[in-house]
């Protein structure tokens, strides 16, 4: 797989045009089950807990990574899952995930939750505290992907195994929340994609 090296975009530079830059997305109360609306941006730099989802497509047993569009507010250009998105307010988990596999990679396809992982990481002068809902797809025809290319700067097919020796090897190359799950939610991954 052919990436380039790319650097983390700075807070002057979060006035790129990201087309959901200001999205009211649904935060996380200290309860834990009561939610709340926030913008996404002020999310990401208040720190606070908010709901996201992560999608994983795969094709013969590889999984398609995108790189994200240099314009993005934050991790511009780096390499991730197939779709990373957030719901909005009050917006359906699901409906979210659909909703945001068309946005991104112009695809419809079923999909099903495997699992909901947790994590929490810095990003430049930004915060990821996400509880992520995470869904599989699977493709016959790889063509039916059209990138959006105010998402999406590139698509790749990679099996799990070059993907593990790629974040080994060139971890600045991909995204925090895609290392933490290729090194501590691995098992569920590899899982979901027998399925």
């Amino acid at each position: 797989m052919a990436i380039q090296d790319t650097s983390m975009q700075s807070s002057e530079s979060l006035s790129a045009v990201d087309v959901g830059l200001h999205d009211t997305i649904t935060a996380i109360a200290s309860s834990d089950d009561q939610y709340y609306p926030i913008d996404k941006l002020d999310a990401h730099v208040m720190d606070i807990p908010h709901l996201a989802v992560s999608i994983f497509i795969f094709h013969e047993n590889k999984l398609l990574l995108q790189r994200r569009a240099e314009s993005k507010y934050h991790s511009g250009g780096l390499w991730t899952n197939s779709v990373c998105s957030h719901p909005r307010w009050q917006e359906d988990i699901h409906a979210c995930a659909d909703r945001r596999l068309r946005e991104e990679i112009g695809l419809q396809c079923n999909l099903t939750q495997f699992a909901t992982i947790s994590y929490q990481a810095q990003v430049g002068e930004l915060y990821e505290r996400e509880r992520v809902h995470c869904f599989v797809g699977f493709i016959d025809n790889p063509e039916l992907v059209v990138p959006n290319p105010q998402e999406v700067d590139g698509v790749e097919w990679s099996r799990l195994s070059t993907i593990d020796e790629m974040v080994s090897s060139t971890p600045d190359r991909f995204t925090e929340w895609f290392k933490i799950y290729m090194h501590s939610h691995r098992e569920l991954i590899n899982d979901a994609a027998l399925q």
